[in-house]
């Protein structure tokens, strides 16, 4: 994959080594003097176009009809704005992710302005801190299809409305799959009679609408009358 990145600060010359070490192909842009020393001291020279990031002309010096995804982690809105719409509208890049610096700007980080992906840091914590505070044990492990979805992890409690009741009879909410469970060091294939026991590590599949019912059906009951197989 082939990744141009717009912007050689902290956040761009640490997405290039990543990026590198993964074995994808990249090149970053930057005018900026201090910038572009040090990147000619952290990265090969040949990825390295020194020029304005907003300039067509050195966007197209940088092989950016090339790019499968183009970053753009300027330390400026505008400015990444202005590189997301060229680099759609006018070089027909497939992928586009931005960097939001101010988050009362993140109203206009949108696909009509060229951006696959916003990454406000502000909203993204606050997002994690919710999810934490909402998901109790439970825990992301990665989040799917643009954060629509997660596989997450819960270990279930003795008290689980979930303990001793098999899968095919769990009131599992629409879009939820258990992937997998390991019990006592061994993982165990879900099937619908596979019965679920405590201290069980569940992995699961779930809509993010859905993952707090997921949360309150595998956590600790606290008193609530356990589930009947039917």
């Amino acid at each position: 994959m082939f990744v141009l990145i717009v912007g050689g600060g902290n956040a761009g010359s640490h997405l290039a080594q990543l990026l590198l070490a993964q074995g994808h192909k990249i090149r970053i842009v930057d005018e900026r003097p201090s910038i572009l020393s040090r990147l000619h001291r952290e990265l090969p020279t040949e990825m390295i176009v020194e020029g304005d990031p907003t300039d067509p002309v050195e966007l197209e010096a940088a092989d950016i009809r090339q790019a499968d995804v183009l970053a753009a982690v300027l330390p400026d809105d505008e400015a990444n704005l202005v590189v997301t719409s060229l680099a759609r509208f006018h070089f027909g890049v497939r992928r586009t992710i931005a960097r939001v610096n101010t988050p009362r700007n993140s109203w206009l980080f949108t696909p009509a302005m060229g951006v696959d992906v916003a990454l406000d840091n502000a909203g993204l914590m606050a997002k994690l801190i919710a999810e934490e505070m909402s998901l109790g044990d439970m825990m992301v492990m990665v989040k799917l299809r643009r954060g629509e979805y997660s596989l997450v992890e819960e270990k279930l409690p003795q008290r689980s409305r979930a303990v001793g009741v098999m899968i095919k009879d769990l009131p599992l909410p629409p879009d939820v799959v258990i992937a997998a469970i390991f019990r006592r060091g061994r993982v165990v294939i879900p099937r619908g009679v596979t019965a679920l026991e405590a201290g069980d590590e569940v992995l699961a599949v779930v809509n993010d609408s859905n993952a707090n019912a997921v949360a309150q059906l595998f956590g600790d009951s606290d008193g609530m009358v356990i589930i009947e197989p039917k």
